[in-house]
């Protein structure tokens, strides 16, 4: 059993915890059986992001049909490799950002345990790219899970929050002590499912979200300020107009319905 203090250790006395991978591991095993329940499904393939010494792959191993791993770390790379032998389990090394996501044609779940400095370009991957997700369950610092789940009009509240809304339905599963780590970190953390609500429809997807990128991208000035060089000014007027939406408001106000009606009015002018 790899979520193992004893077996943790042990590795941890040969090999050394990289603070820039943010590499903290599971020592209880109740819990990670937990998140591997519900992240996985015996019938589909699991993608794991950053398995670090493989304690969530093996359980992923039980409850999927197979898994394949992605690491950034050669040492973890290698010891997963070594210490889970098993045909339907494929390590790739590499940086999940990067990688080449096309050679998946089927329907795949997803989960990790993500370092706060990755987990919103990571989601933002996900969501954005042409993968045909099922659900796809993460681990982060808790603060973050808490961002996740943002109301309208809160400082934390942007793109992320509107793509999530528009393509899932959130659940914060449970939260996991920072005393079920090793090395100990300073916070505790969430575990945090995405669950598809629509089907997807990538061509509308990729411009809407572009869009919803445009709206947010100075928070500080209003929507109109944020629009105004992307779009004719007559245009943007009578969008505003159909869609019921004053060109004063901030970027943070706007609901996942005033955007997409905002741009279906661009989309029809």
């Amino acid at each position: 059993m790899i979520a193992n203090i004893n077996h943790v250790k042990q590795v941890m006395g040969e090999l050394r915890a990289k603070k820039k991978f943010g590499q903290n591991f599971l020592i209880d095993a109740n819990i990670v059986d937990r998140i591997a329940q519900i992240a996985c499904e015996k019938e589909r393939k699991t993608i794991e992001i950053g398995p670090g010494l493989g304690a969530l792959t093996e359980m992923c191993l039980k409850y999927s049909r197979d898994v394949d791993a992605y690491e950034i770390d050669p040492d973890m790379y290698e010891r997963l490799k070594n210490d889970l032998p098993d045909e339907r389990l494929k390590v790739y090394l590499g940086d999940f950002l990067k990688a080449d996501l096309s050679v998946y044609r089927e329907k795949v779940n997803v989960c990790g345990n993500l370092p706060y400095y990755v987990t919103t370009p990571i989601l933002f991957r996900l969501i954005e790219s042409d993968l045909d997700l099922g659900k796809i369950t993460v681990m982060v610092q808790k603060e973050v899970g808490d961002r996740l789940s943002a109301p309208v009009g809160s400082e934390d509240y942007g793109a992320l929050s509107i793509e999530v809304q528009y393509l899932f339905e959130v659940k914060q599963e449970m939260n996991v002590s920072r005393k079920v780590f090793y090395p100990e970190p300073n916070v505790d953390s969430a575990v945090i499912s995405f669950t598809p609500i629509r089907e997807r429809d990538h061509a509308f997807e990729k411009g809407f979200f572009e869009f919803v990128k445009s709206c947010f991208r100075m928070r500080r000035k209003t929507l109109n300020n944020n629009l105004k060089d992307l779009f004719p000014s007559e245009d943007l007027k009578k969008a505003y107009e159909t869609a019921g939406i004053e060109a004063s408001i901030r970027p943070q106000q706007l609901t996942l319905k005033m955007c997409l009606d905002l741009y279906r009015s661009l989309k029809q002018i």
